[in-house]
């Protein structure tokens, strides 16, 4: 299915807009990755000038930051707890930013897009 980023058919007041363009190839978008926690796989996605993308569609290690001591660390992902973006995505056990996951050194909560970037940062919160 494609996903196009464009403006609304529909006006605020629901009358329709009458289409000026047709669908291009710069207003596609594509479905959202929804990284699972599970091994580590990647996929590439192409992306505008023919750059690449590289997608975690599941992964199980984080880099989590102590703020006391400002080390990283690469941890493992226990589960997710908690999830503000959906919480169906917490059975589901889905990544997202903003996710609380649970790792052997505390509640952590991700600062990044693992579906965008293909790996996840996290800052312990406890």
């Amino acid at each position: 299915m494609v996903v196009v980023q464009d403006r609304s058919l529909r006006k605020p007041t629901g009358g329709r807009y009458k289409n000026v363009n047709a669908k291009r190839l710069a207003n596609k978008g594509q479905m959202a990755a929804l990284t699972k926690l599970d091994e580590l796989v990647k996929v590439s996605r192409r992306t505008r000038a023919g750059h690449l993308k590289y997608v975690a569609l599941s992964l199980n290690k984080a880099n989590v930051l102590d703020p006391k001591s400002k080390k990283f660390s690469i941890v493992d992902i226990k589960t997710i707890k908690e999830n503000p973006a959906n919480r169906h995505y917490v059975r589901r056990n889905i990544v997202t930013k903003g996710a609380i996951i649970e790792t052997p050194k505390g509640l952590a909560r991700v600062t990044n897009r693992p579906g965008q970037e293909g790996y996840v940062t996290a800052v312990l919160v406890s």
